[in-house]
């Protein structure tokens, strides 16, 4: 289990997005609504709630401080 900032990989967030499996389920309509990974597959679901909560990802630490940093301008002005 990974602890910290995730690394962004641009290779595997365009092969997730253009996977064949996608592609079927998409096109057949075989899509269970959102929260129902636990009935589909609740291994994964665990894994993922647990990663998803213990990580953060590089946006987000560039973007709070930056937000942060305005919000003091902004307060002292």
């Amino acid at each position: 289990m990974k602890f910290g900032i995730r690394t962004p990989s641009l290779r595997k967030r365009i092969a997730a997005r253009t996977s064949l499996k996608r592609y079927v389920r998409h096109s057949l309509g075989f899509k269970a609504p959102r929260g129902w990974g636990w009935l589909t597959n609740p291994r994964r679901a665990a894994y993922n709630r647990v990663y998803n909560r213990t990580t953060v990802g590089c946006v987000v630490v560039v973007t709070v401080p930056l937000m942060l940093v305005s919000l003091a301008m902004w307060l002292a002005w």
